[in-house]
């Protein structure tokens, strides 16, 4: 009998990272044929993340555009896979979490008769325009998807809740935690320019506050009440803020406007993912409105103030690793006064167990899909 082929498709920074571990744990195992194909959806990102975890895809759509849309990008990955498809003929095709990769993909895979395994799945807002379009992606990608690896107990619920057949739902822990334990200890001891920046750039008798924001929702208003709040966060005693700023410009201009040559505050260029961990390992506490963020700083230790509406990971809110403050100015002060002052609130929080598991999410899916396949 024949080895059973794997196709593990994505596009973007935030996938190759979720996926490298269970790439990593598939081709350890040689139970099964692994090829990786990438769509670009995000280019110089993305070839960070390949580097960094040593992966060099088989296929490269190299679908990146300038002011790319999402009908045109779309099209583009379903059209673009169908002749990858064609000549590996994969029986099994992993696609990761809620872009539009994920989704196209997800779709491209069902017409070439590939059973679709879909990692991270399960996550939900039920608001078709929070976040938008990851909301309607992950669940156009559950109504595809054979094999479904959750997370947690909540994402294999709402699935449940949504007539997904038991059987085929998988609870694994987050593979960005495998992910995260990989990194942590290889930035230590990597050479990396960033990171020697970082390392100048840094004050170590401050406590580091690190913010990341990017999100389409908060957008105008959204982005100009953090700023303010970061500005007036700035001037406590012995706080540094460090701000890696996404070159968007409705967030690089706001921020740069409102932000630029203030004390306290240094905003940098976009990280790449290891001089970003590398940072996170060091700060005190994260303000971000980044999914990603939210399962990975629990794993560090480290408190984080969530700086949307709502959020699609409310295991981490249950279990008092982080604090939904929204875009609202007086809450997101009042939340990092808290957590500047109250000590107790602190350890509570950096001790709170991490509710996205243990970084064994990815050899748990090997074993799911050898046990299915057999």
């Amino acid at each position: 009998m024949s080895m059973k082929k794997v196709l593990f498709v994505f596009g973007t920074r935030p996938e190759a990272i979720k996926m490298a571990p269970v790439i990593k744990a598939f081709v350890a195992d040689n139970g099964f044929e692994v090829k990786v194909c990438v769509t670009a959806q995000h280019r110089q990102m993305l070839d960070q993340v390949l580097d960094f975890f040593e992966i060099n895809p088989e296929f490269d759509l190299d679908l990146m555009k300038e002011n790319q849309n999402l009908y045109q990008l779309s099209a583009d990955v379903i059209v673009e896979l169908k002749p990858v498809f064609e000549s590996y003929k994969p029986d099994y095709v992993f696609v990761h979490g809620d872009t539009t990769t994920s989704t196209m993909a997800a779709l491209a895979a069902y017409y070439a008769g590939a059973k679709v395994c879909h990692v991270e799945a399960g996550l939900r807002t039920y608001n078709k325009q929070q976040p938008f379009p990851e909301e309607i992606n992950r669940q156009l990608t559950a109504r595809i998807a054979d094999l479904h690896f959750a997370p947690t107990q909540t994402s294999r619920a709402n699935l449940l809740n949504e007539h997904i057949a038991a059987d085929s739902i998988f609870v694994t822990g987050n593979t960005v935690i495998d992910a995260l334990h990989f990194a942590k200890t290889k930035v230590e001891t990597i050479n990396d320019e960033e990171i020697e920046t970082l390392k100048q750039l840094i004050d170590p008798g401050k406590r580091l506050i690190l913010v990341t924001g990017h999100r389409r929702e908060n957008f105008g208003e959204g982005f100009v009440n953090i700023c303010n709040a970061l500005q007036q966060i700035s001037a406590y005693e012995n706080v540094e803020i460090v701000y890696p700023v996404h070159f968007n410009p409705n967030v690089y201009d706001v921020v740069y406007e409102l932000l630029a040559g203030k004390s306290n505050i240094k905003l940098i260029k976009p990280l790449s993912y290891p001089a970003f961990v590398w940072l996170m390992k060091r700060a005190y506490l994260i303000l971000t409105d980044s999914g990603g963020i939210q399962e990975e700083a629990p794993a560090l230790g480290i408190p984080v103030m969530v700086m949307r509406n709502s959020t699609e990971r409310p295991e981490a809110l249950e279990a008092g690793t982080v604090i939904l403050v929204g875009t609202d100015k007086d809450n997101i002060i009042a939340n990092t006064h808290k957590l500047l002052t109250d000590k107790a609130l602190y350890e509570k929080m950096s001790i709170a167990a991490n509710p996205y598991g243990d970084g064994t999410a990815s050899v748990k899916i090997l074993e799911h899909l050898k046990a299915y396949s057999k």
